[in-house]
């Protein structure tokens, strides 16, 4: 999934579930998101039912992602940078290199 709608020399790319996608400086990572159709931010944790982007102010937590490795990143607030890695989150989310018993 590639956005090939983004043309501003501005343009930051970044990757989602390793996937290139552009935007435009200054967007948060939902409306990025958005923008090339991905619905999908994260699976929650007791009934594994997919959620997106609900209320797009930081209100609700429907769009928690993994952001360069950190869970528990709100789409909605974070804005894009170049180069990060952002995932959807399953579950809780673990630290990059945490280990579940």
């Amino acid at each position: 999934m590639i956005s090939e709608s983004i043309s501003d020399p501005s343009a930051v790319t970044f990757h989602f579930n390793g996937d290139e996608i552009k935007a435009q400086d200054g967007q948060s990572v939902a409306a990025a998101l958005l923008n090339v159709g991905a619905r999908i931010t994260r699976i929650t944790r007791i009934h594994s039912q997919p959620r997106g982007v609900f209320c797009g102010i930081g209100i609700c937590f429907d769009c928690l992602v993994v952001i360069d490795g950190v869970p528990n990143q709100r789409a909605c607030l974070t804005d894009v940078r170049q180069g990060m890695k952002v995932e959807i989150q399953d579950g809780v989310g673990d630290y990059a290199g945490d280990s579940q018993p």
